[in-house]
């Protein structure tokens, strides 16, 4: 009775810091007035009209005890106040963000329509912070089997909303991506986009190739490629002028990089052994890996025909998959580090800026696990 018969503006303590503001409009409203971590704070809790005296006294007593246990009523009241977006719309935000750094029109329409059909019929109505692994795996199974391809796409892409999400502080905890492929049964198909020597394979690989039949350039070359788990335009176009072999390194300059930005690679003593034999050789040249000539950079294809030539049936690109494999199953070694060695972009903007350093002392101890077990039982020095 006594809130509704004030009629006078001033403040009107109900006590332990709660009071009764009244206008000079004559609207009423609740304050809490408290110590929160060390300051002291005013914390509005709504007008007289939709709050009562009950139920401002219950908000202000749970607010004070948030305050007495060191936490901030403010930032949990704004937490529970958060929209937490549902899978599609997460997606979307996604796919905006990426779509202005990707240079394949083709490519960027296919992200989310992949996501639209195959994803938004199971989850796409769920808050993302409400999806679970049996989730994703419901998403998945229709067309893990006979659409496998597609559907290591699909994944792949749930996978990125769901780092996003977690990155923008809608989800907590690991991403239910990482243990769907425990419920999936195992593909069979042998016709994925680039075609890998499995990595069990890798070093009997390289052995034959040493001793095949091409030419020694091209055999250092490609060795090189699966040792560094680069790309073949990296490796051919290679110059001396980006390489310091008392710091064993070799740097990719921005310009010749798919995602445009530098990149460091730690060389093995493999990898230096294999330089100073293309030096011999070609000791005036300004390419690295050149053609018979010396003086422009070798065919792009000729990886591939040296492949055919030995009938093996996949992609020099593919032993970049073979070395992630390598490093996911035969390693401890974190996966950012091997994300990290094969030069791939982070998705995730937030992780992005974070992430200054390159790992390159982390990834010089990666790469040279790598040459030991490529290494293994092969030749010293490609026949000539």
């Amino acid at each position: 009775m006594q809130v509704k018969q004030i009629k006078a503006p001033g403040r009107y303590a109900d006590g332990n810091g709660l009071y009764l503001v009244v206008d000079p409009s004559g609207a009423k409203r609740w304050l809490l007035r408290t110590v929160v971590q060390g300051r002291r704070r005013d914390i509005g809790l709504g007008g007289l009209s939709i709050t009562s005296l009950a139920q401002a006294r219950e908000a202000a007593q749970n607010y004070r005890k948030v305050a007495r246990d060191g936490g901030d009523p403010l930032a949990t009241r704004r937490e529970a106040r958060r929209v937490v977006p549902t899978f599609q719309v997460a997606a979307e935000t996604v796919h905006a963000e990426h779509e202005v750094s990707w240079k394949n029109p083709k490519h960027a329409k296919q992200w989310i329509n992949t996501l639209a059909q195959y994803a938004y019929p199971v989850i796409g109505d769920y808050r993302v912070d409400a999806i679970g692994t049996p989730d994703v795996l419901r998403a998945l199974s229709p067309i893990w089997l006979t659409k496998p391809e597609t559907a290591r796409r699909v994944r792949q892409r749930i996978n990125t909303v769901l780092d996003w999400a977690k990155a923008a502080g809608y989800r907590s905890g690991d991403n239910p991506v990482d243990g769907v492929s425990r419920g999936l049964p195992k593909q069979t198909d042998s016709d994925q986009h680039h075609a890998a020597v499995p990595f069990s394979e890798v070093a009997g690989f390289v052995r034959a190739l040493q001793q095949s039949g091409s030419g020694p350039v091209a055999k250092w070359a490609f060795e090189f490629l699966i040792l560094t788990a680069s790309r073949t335009s990296e490796v051919i176009q290679a110059k001396w002028s980006e390489f310091d072999l008392a710091s064993k390194l070799w740097t990719v300059p921005a310009a010749r990089m798919k995602a445009k930005r530098e990149h460091r690679v730690p060389l093995t003593d493999r990898c230096i052994e294999i330089l100073e034999s293309a030096r011999a050789f070609f000791p005036s040249a300004d390419f690295v890996f050149p053609n018979a000539s010396g003086e422009s950079p070798m065919s792009n294809m000729v990886f591939l025909a040296m492949m055919k030539r030995m009938k093996v049936k996949a992609t020099a690109h593919g032993f970049r998959s073979a070395f992630r494999d390598w490093a996911a199953e035969e390693t401890s070694f974190p996966r950012e580090i091997a994300e990290m060695a094969l030069a791939h972009t982070i998705a995730n903007k937030v992780e992005a800026a974070y992430r200054r350093g390159d790992l390159l002392e982390k990834r010089r101890e990666m790469m040279q696990s790598w040459a030991d077990f490529v290494g293994e039982n092969s030749v010293a020095t490609p026949s000539t």
